[in-house]
């Protein structure tokens, strides 16, 4: 199999192309995977590093709020989507795929669109219950829309193009017993926390972060693994300094992105994030408990509905963005760290939402679309 996978802006788009990727090259030995992505973004580093080809195409996503310097970026845009056109049909003849996948960034537009408009088969997968604009876009070119549930089918144009498969997680990447795992990170025992922004960061999860950091330190007895973010890296350093903090080395690993997540989701005992598809998914599957925090300014606030849609289940705590504060994510964690009974409850709770075996299911409707 022949298979172009078009994915980028976030690890959310990336990961799950990766996942969909391992499962046929697991499958078919002899399959050819290409990427097509931005030069500039995270998933030029992130494909590379998994082993597979990647094509760079540039792009740049429109701003939804109209401002003059906006106008003049959404300008930029649009000249750069009509290049990225041809370019993906330079290297969409070059490359002869059976099928072309897009995994709902701006950059799949082009990609997916060419290929539909050359005869070649296609699908787009969303990881999000409120689809974004790309997905929604492409559901009147492509052959089959990938959908993580029933919800997002319904906010579909398309809606009888839609699969219901679930969000695909990367299928070499296996959950360790706790020990394990912190052993493979130079943690000692002890209760485990692991925090992240998301993969582009967020200052107000960094500066809560910072509180808990000084309330562990207080405490003893706790490791913490935390992701800045790649935009985060100077603004932690800066508050790091400014609050005269010092995290305990030997507890503690601070990083801007965490490749080995598999790793540390096995050795956390709670995990604080942001509410993304993929994060949640990957919480689900490894059943975890978690603090969500969902962000605002997400597509008709998707995070804020997934969050709560953990917190009804009882796998997580929700915090708000407009309720987030350093002193409220310590009043949060603090009482769950000391009432381990709740933690194994909620990870039961976590693992019972988690849908399994959704690359196999997309793999399944690729061969359909493929051999029809």
């Amino acid at each position: 199999m022949r298979a172009i996978i078009a994915a980028g802006g976030s690890a959310g788009h990336v990961n799950p192309g990766l996942a969909i990727a391992d499962r046929i090259t697991e499958v078919f030995k002899e399959s050819q995977i290409l990427f097509i992505g931005t030069p500039e973004g995270m998933e030029a580093r992130l494909v590379r590093e998994a082993g597979y080809d990647f094509a760079a195409v540039k792009m740049a996503g429109l701003q939804r709020k109209i401002t003059p310097k906006n106008l003049i970026r959404n300008a930029k845009a649009a000249y750069l989507y009509l290049g990225a056109n041809g370019k993906a049909k330079e290297i969409i003849r070059k490359f002869k795929p059976d099928i072309v996948i897009g995994m709902g960034a701006y950059i799949s537009v082009p990609a997916v669109k060419t290929a539909a408009k050359m005869g070649i088969k296609t699908a787009t997968h969303g990881s999000d219950s409120f689809p974004g604009v790309a997905i929604k876009l492409l559901s009147k070119y492509v052959d089959k829309v990938f959908v993580a549930d029933l919800d997002a089918a319904k906010r579909i144009p398309y809606p009888e193009k839609c699969v219901v498969t679930g969000n695909p997680l990367r299928s070499n990447l296996q959950m360790e017993d706790r020990e394990t795992a912190r052993k493979k990170l130079g943690l000692p025992e002890g209760l485990t926390i692991l925090s992240s922004g998301g993969s582009n960061g967020s200052n107000k999860i960094t500066e809560a972060v910072m509180a808990l950091l000084e309330y562990e330190n207080r405490a003893g007895g706790i490791n913490h693994i935390h992701s800045y973010g790649r935009n985060g890296k100077a603004v932690f350093e800066k508050m790091l300094e400014k609050s005269g903090i010092k995290p305990d080395p030997e507890r503690t690993v601070i990083k801007e992105y965490i490749n080995n997540m598999y790793t540390c989701l096995s050795a956390a005992d709670l995990v604080i994030s942001r509410s993304g598809a993929m994060s949640q998914t990957e919480i689900k599957a490894a059943g975890r408990a978690s603090v969500q925090i969902p962000w605002a300014g997400a597509a008709e606030n998707h995070q804020y509905y997934n969050a709560l849609a953990m917190e009804n289940s009882g796998a997580a705590v929700m915090i708000t963005d407009k309720d987030l504060s350093p002193k409220k994510l310590v009043e949060v964690t603090s009482k769950l760290c000391k009432n381990p009974q709740k933690l194994r409850e909620m990870e039961i709770k976590a693992k019972e939402m988690s849908a399994e075996n959704a690359a196999d299911k997309i793999l399944g409707e690729i061969l359909d679309l493929i051999n029809a």
